[in-house]
């Protein structure tokens, strides 16, 4: 069965020539945007739709979309609220270091000392570095910023990151 993987969440339309409006969750969005390339669309309860790129734009904070044979506001009003996602074919090999949001959301975050602080539930890309939304149990979500001081490792095959807490870090 084909894996999918998310890169943008259509949040709105833009002008009435059949641009829409997209959140991004992806690194690499000059690359997943680039005209001609294919993403796939995922609505509540509609068959997958295979979109191919024919424009991209930054606006603000949103990526503009436009998709080949798509250039009405009528055609895309219906895509709001749809994920746009990429196969597991089109992920590329990422650097030492470098790791996709899926293969980070989900790990276990383990102190130096070996204390298990929760697991990863969102990660925040905050322009410098990236910040790791920590879910723990009766406690505040723990916000870690991924920077070679906080991140000693990450260990994808054990599902564990391991961390040194800087100053402050755990204050509730």
């Amino acid at each position: 069965m084909q894996k999918y993987f998310d890169v943008g969440r259509i949040v709105n339309t833009q002008g009435l020539k059949g641009e829409v409006r997209v959140i991004s969750v992806t690194d690499f969005s000059e690359e997943r945007y680039q005209p001609g390339s294919v993403l796939t669309l995922f609505q509540e309860g509609k068959e997958p739709m295979e979109l191919r790129v024919n424009s991209h734009r930054k606006h603000k904070n949103f990526d503009l979309l436009t998709f080949e044979g798509l250039n009405r506001i009528e055609q895309v009003e219906v895509f709001k609220g749809g994920t746009l996602k990429i196969t597991e074919e089109q992920l590329h090999e990422l650097d030492e270091d470098e790791f996709y949001y899926h293969e980070i959301i989900g790990l276990t975050i383990v102190t130096e000392e070996g204390e298990e602080l929760g697991t990863i539930k969102e990660i925040l890309p905050l322009g410098s570095n990236d910040v790791w939304v920590v879910k723990r149990k009766g406690h505040k979500d723990l916000l870690l910023p991924y920077i070679k001081d906080v991140v000693q490792e990450v260990d994808l095959e054990a599902g564990v990151a391991r961390v040194k807490l800087l100053e402050g870090m755990l204050d509730e």
